[in-house]
């Protein structure tokens, strides 16, 4: 043990000699924080560019949202629009057909001797009524019932006995629908 404090008494009593930096050393450490400013000067502006990049991509994903939306959008619109086309299809051919119709039922209330004659319109009439029925043409029925504006247009009105007010009593021309669409309105006479 005693030869161990003399050690420690050696070695307190030596100076340790260190050597001192010279020129070299200084300008290899300035060197070395110029690099490191540099370093700190390129991830500044590697974070800039970073940061601008992601700015980039958030606006990117925005705009791609944004044309996904409308894409997704037009093709809703088109189909609703193919579908009403398809479902409506034959509107404008039934407005052409309905005063052959009209004329067909004038031709039917005219009193005729030949029955022939008289048969061969109602065959006609008929098959026209019946091919209409089949794509959605539907008579408006409102005969007897109250008047609205929505289905029938009033062209005349009579007061009757023993009639409720607004009731229609007559139809001059008869009135269509399509599906859920009204092709044409019925004109009526309603009772006062």
């Amino acid at each position: 043990m005693e030869e161990k404090n003399e050690k420690r008494e050696d070695l307190q009593e030596k100076e340790v000699d260190i050597p001192k930096a010279d020129k070299e050393d200084e300008i290899e450490v300035e060197e070395k924080e110029v690099e490191i400013g540099a370093e700190d000067e390129s991830l500044e502006d590697s974070d800039a560019k970073i940061t601008e990049l992601e700015a980039k991509i958030l606006e990117l994903q925005n705009q791609y949202a944004k044309a996904y939306a409308d894409t997704q959008n037009m093709q809703k619109r088109l189909q609703n629009e193919f579908e009403l086309s398809k479902k409506y299809r034959i509107q404008s051919f039934a407005l052409d057909i309905l005063p052959v119709i009209d004329n067909c039922e004038r031709a039917l209330a005219q009193s005729t001797t030949d029955e022939k004659y008289k048969k061969g319109v109602e065959m006609i009439y008929n098959q026209l009524i019946q091919a209409l029925k089949k794509e959605g043409v539907e008579e408006i029925d409102c005969l007897n019932k109250p008047f609205d504006a929505n289905y029938q247009q009033a062209i005349m009105m009579e007061k009757i006995e023993n009639v409720e007010s607004g009731m229609v009593i007559e139809v001059l021309q008869k009135g269509y629908m399509l599906k859920d669409r009204i092709l044409r309105a019925a004109m009526v006479k309603v009772s006062e």
